[in-house]
């Protein structure tokens, strides 16, 4: 098990099992038997095609073991802002920490208001990657979900929650 101060990588897939995106350099803020809270700043991360590029704001994302996405709280001088994905829940071994995205996402603007992003993405790959109709449930099941904890300001949407983390991260 992971614990506080621990390097972790994080590796994204599709649903086809090829490997999407690569997270490098991040630590370990919390780890629970719910969830794995991590956070960054200017993180290296590689595309599947080998390109690289590194992320420009500190963040804190929250990564859940029964929950079909994970959240990404990234701060801003001028607030908190999210991207969220549809995922599947994580798993950890040795090497990263993995989940594999299905494409819808949720951004989620400093003032709360939110819009989903990459329906036509998703269309297309559970098409093209034949999602079953018991996932297909699932990932729209979720999503109104994390849309409800948006509009309630709950979970990692609390207020102070990221930027705490981000402090504690600091402090490692």
């Amino acid at each position: 098990m992971y614990k506080q101060g621990d390097p972790i990588v994080v590796q994204s897939y599709k649903h086809d099992e090829n490997l999407h995106r690569i997270w490098t350099n991040a630590k370990v803020v919390e780890h629970t038997d719910e969830r794995i809270v991590i956070a960054n700043k200017r993180t290296k991360v590689i595309e599947n095609n080998g390109r690289f590029w590194f992320t420009k704001e500190p963040s804190v994302t929250f990564f859940y073991k029964h929950h079909w996405f994970n959240c990404i709280g990234i701060l801003r001088k001028d607030g908190t802002y999210y991207y969220c994905n549809i995922a599947s829940p994580y798993v950890l071994d040795d090497e990263a920490l993995k989940y594999i995205d299905y494409d819808l996402d949720i951004k989620v603007q400093a003032d709360g208001s939110y819009r989903v992003l990459d329906r036509n993405e998703y269309d297309r790959h559970k098409k093209r990657m034949e999602y079953p109709p018991k996932l297909r449930r699932i990932l729209e099941i979720e999503l109104d979900r994390l849309k409800a904890m948006v509009e309630n300001r709950e979970g990692p949407f609390k207020p102070g929650l990221v930027e705490s983390y981000y402090q504690a991260y600091r402090k490692l």
